[in-house]
């Protein structure tokens, strides 16, 4: 799915990939992200994504009146306080996304997908 945009010009028509991309790229700047797993993550064993596949972590889905649902699986370093990391990056994403595309942000999800050891 992808969002579409219509006004007296013209549309304008914002792949998912794209906002997935936005959103990616917000999270990792937040403190305490380490990085993005994979949406299919099974019997608790997780892969870290790199930079390139960042959008292999998100998924992005269309709500109703215009707005998008963004569903993050990221990996957390060990430490933080979870329940503040999730809120920092809720709030970081909606703002960029609606900032840099003009398409409001109805629901961010966060899953915790594993909390990684630095040395």
């Amino acid at each position: 799915m992808s969002v579409k945009m219509i006004n007296e010009n013209g549309s304008i028509v914002i792949d998912d990939q794209a906002l997935a991309t936005v959103a990616g790229l917000a999270a990792m700047e937040c403190y305490g992200v380490v990085g993005m797993a994979s949406r299919n993550a099974t019997q608790g064993f997780f892969e870290l994504l790199k930079r390139e596949h960042i959008t292999k972590g998100i998924k992005v889905s269309s709500a109703e009146d215009d707005k998008i649902n963004i569903d993050l699986y990221i990996v957390l370093q060990y430490g933080v306080k979870i329940s503040v990391v999730a809120e920092n990056v809720i709030s970081r994403i909606k703002y960029t996304v609606e900032t840099f595309s003009g398409v409001s942000v109805e629901n961010v999800n966060i899953f915790v997908q594993g909390v990684r050891v630095q040395k």
